[in-house]
């Protein structure tokens, strides 16, 4: 069985790429992240979706992003709430932490080269996307190029790295709809940026927004209880 390395924030995407490497037969690595971020409940949803989805191995790695800050998800930054689709869909929010996915990305490249394994999965998709730079196909495809340029497994030819995006090209509510189809349990996810204080999420923020509209679209029912929808 190959390995696959994962990346497994604890949200609906990532869990529904965990669920479709694991469909197409790879033995999955998740591989998650406390970065400094609001809260921790998203990597609480993590343990669970890693051990519901039968993961090899889950390993969360500690980083301190709040050092750098520039996000309302690592800084004294209010979260945005109550936009509207229009106001999503425009611009990069101040909810993107910056450089992310080429760090994290760095991380389970180093962790693939050391299990032997020659493919990495991550969760961006374009379109429903919050306009994050680092979730394009051409941010993909550039990352690919550079883990075969900058790692000894791939000068040496040992192997030939692979990034998979299987989301990227899906709506929310394919996603939804597919994740569903492969039996994830939506209601182990997480996608809040800012849990209401008695631990619902807030359904306000952008993330929320996505979340409730994908589930909408698709004609599913949103297990998460939400303080306000």
């Amino acid at each position: 069985m190959k390995r696959a390395v994962v990346l497994l924030s604890g949200g609906l995407d990532s869990a529904t790429t965990l669920a479709i490497a694991r469909s197409e037969g790879y033995a999955c690595h998740a591989l998650s992240f406390q970065y400094g971020q609001r809260h921790s409940r998203e990597l609480e949803s993590a343990k669970k979706v890693a051990a519901a989805l039968d993961a090899a191995e889950h390993l969360i790695l500690t980083l301190d992003l709040r050092l750098i800050g520039g996000s309302a998800l690592t800084a004294d930054i209010p979260v945005p709430k109550g936009r509207s689709a229009a106001e999503i869909g425009h611009g990069i929010p101040i909810t993107y932490v910056p450089a992310r996915n080429t760090i994290f990305l760095s991380h389970a490249l180093g962790w693939a080269e050391v299990l032997g394994a020659e493919d990495l999965f991550f969760g961006a998709n374009v379109y429903d996307s919050s306009g994050y730079p680092d979730c394009r196909p051409e941010y993909i495809e550039a990352f690919e190029r550079l883990a075969n340029l900058a790692t000894k497994a791939g000068v040496e030819g040992k192997s030939r790295f692979k990034i998979h995006a299987p989301l990227i090209q899906m709506t929310k509510a394919e996603i939804i709809k597919k994740g569903h189809a492969l039996g994830v349990d939506f209601g182990l996810t997480w996608s809040c940026y800012e849990p209401a204080p008695d631990g619902r999420a807030c359904g306000l923020c952008d993330s929320c927004a996505l979340r409730l509209k994908g589930f909408k679209e698709a004609g599913l029912t949103d297990p998460l209880p939400y303080a306000a929808k």
